[in-house]
């Protein structure tokens, strides 16, 4: 499965502040913490500074890139700053994200087509979110067929069917976890999340991300946007890809426990 590092955020208050100070240096480091915990992409994101995003953007982009060769993840509202993001990157990076509503599709498809790059979509549309699975479902047929119009390729989507916090809605990760079983019926597809949103609320949140995400890759999850330098997801995510053969001859469990020590 599919790492993306999701500490480059600027939600987050040390990388808001950091990015406002211009500290490379912080950055940098998070940068490589994410690669050495085995960041297979990191997700870039300068929170909602809508003045200076773009600014932002391209010398993040550059920062990065100056101390690793990871792909990025270009993840951003705006279009505009995608594009600015995309401009800079060294390897095929992948944008976060499109939806199912029409002018998201208008404004990201040309880029995806336009760069060759993959692309993270949501299963929601213009009428919101959705509560069930096959809500979601229809909305990934949707997306899919408007991509056939740019000669975008299933192969290229990573669908994200939503988390939604059980503390609130307790069937939403049964109707997740339906969803992706229904999308990867779809040949070819592919399914990512960020899934820590199904905790919100709830004490012990690490607990019931790592064993939500085993469940997820039980389920079909190919890439999830997570904290790898956060020890238990990760032990939690090398024992479920042995347990499922998705780890030959459990290579990387056998990696992570001389270098980590999981439980």
């Amino acid at each position: 499965m599919l790492i993306i590092g999701e500490r480059i955020n600027a939600t987050r208050k040390a990388i808001g502040e950091a990015i406002e100070k211009k500290d490379i240096k912080f950055i940098q480091q998070e940068t490589l913490n994410q690669v050495h915990a085995g960041a297979d992409f990191l997700d870039i994101n300068c929170g909602m500074n809508v003045k200076d995003e773009t600014v932002n953007m391209e010398w993040l982009v550059d920062i990065v890139q100056e101390v690793t060769d990871v792909p990025l993840v270009i993840d951003s509202p705006s279009s505009e700053v995608i594009e600015c993001g995309l401009k800079k990157c060294n390897n095929k990076a992948i944008i976060n994200s499109i939806t199912g509503e029409k002018n998201r599709i208008e404004q990201i498809l040309p880029l995806v087509k336009k760069y060759n790059t993959d692309v993270i979509a949501l299963t929601m549309d213009d009428k919101g979110m959705p509560q069930t699975a096959q809500e979601r479902f229809d909305i990934a047929k949707i997306i899919i067929e408007a991509a056939k119009g740019y000669d975008i390729s299933s192969e290229r989507i990573y669908f994200d069917a939503l988390v939604r916090p059980i503390s609130t809605e307790p069937n939403q990760a049964k109707e997740f976890l339906e969803a992706i079983r229904l999308i990867k019926s779809i040949p070819g597809s592919k399914t990512a999340c960020g899934l820590s949103n199904i905790s919100f609320g709830l004490p012990n949140r690490k607990l019931l991300n790592a064993v939500f995400l085993s469940m997820a890759l039980f389920a079909g999850l190919d890439a999830a946007i997570i904290d790898p330098t956060d020890k238990q997801m990760i032990s939690s995510l090398r024992a479920s890809e042995a347990l499922l053969s998705q780890d030959e001859y459990c290579l990387n469990y056998i990696k992570a426990f001389r270098e980590t020590k999981p439980h």
